[in-house]
């Protein structure tokens, strides 16, 4: 029996067969779930990425940043399964204005703008577009990197993740009534197209290659994956408004 057997789980944010969300896909599916797939503008491509899963996903049209598309996500989901029981957020974007070397103090509001609704308000919006297909028991989960500190380069991408954070902890306040947990999973860097699109961000993976105490493999979205299903899974009932490192341990040693 796959710990995922007879979920439904709607997954956001595949641009590649290197996202995490396409690896979150693949082990859900590995672990007994049906699978459908949100594509953010380029829908013909995601649709051939999602080919490659396991078993083929059917996948919606979905901007964030469109009411329409959020209004009719429901009615979109439903063509496909009769209900939800776990939501993947895998959905952050910062121009470029807000990123690297002097981008903190120099970016204009309209980008930094972007950069919050896009990364972190849209978890409150996607939270609610699914809220009707899910009944108790159920679960979102997004896709953080730790902001606890400042990172280099990391900049207004990094408040962003700061505020979806808070996000996830007043979602998980108004939803746990309805028996609905939200949590994050805080992942260490790898090498996806988000990370290569970050100035500066390489200056990471070495720091994590060397102090990780579990160790840590840039290149295997797999061991973070499994964490995003086991938030999905019914086998952490009672936790919400948590963040669950997936970082090999670095966050908890010093220099």
């Amino acid at each position: 029996m796959g710990l995922l057997d007879g979920k439904r789980i709607l997954i956001t944010g595949i641009i590649t067969d290197a996202s995490i969300a396409f690896h979150v896909a693949k082990a859900a599916q590995e672990a007994g779930a049906t699978v459908v797939v949100t594509a953010f503008g380029r829908v013909s491509l995601v649709k051939r990425i999602a080919q490659r899963l396991p078993e083929p996903a059917p996948v919606i049209e979905l901007d964030v940043q469109n009411q329409e598309h959020l209004d009719g996500l429901a009615d979109a989901v439903r063509e496909h399964v009769d209900g939800l029981d776990g939501v993947l957020h895998s959905i952050g974007f910062a121009p470029a204005s807000a990123l690297g070397e002097g981008a903190f103090l120099n970016a204009p509001w309209s980008d930094v703008a972007t950069a919050i609704e896009v990364s972190a308000y849209s978890l409150k919006s996607l939270a609610v577009a699914c809220k009707p297909l899910m009944g108790r028991g159920s679960s979102i989960v997004g896709m953080d990197f730790d902001n606890r500190v400042a990172w280099p380069a990391y900049d207004w991408m990094g408040v962003a993740k700061s505020a979806l954070e808070s996000t996830t902890r007043y979602l998980a306040r108004d939803l746990g009534p309805d028996g609905i947990r939200v949590n994050l999973v805080a992942a260490g860097p790898l090498k996806t197209m988000a990370a290569k699109s970050i100035p500066g961000f390489q200056s990471f993976e070495q720091a994590w290659t060397d102090r990780a105490p579990l160790g840590w493999d840039l290149s295997d979205p797999t061991p973070v994956a499994k964490t995003a299903c086991a938030l999905l899974s019914d086998y952490m009932p009672t936790t919400t408004g948590e963040m669950v490192h997936a970082d090999g341990g670095f966050h908890a040693v010093g220099v």
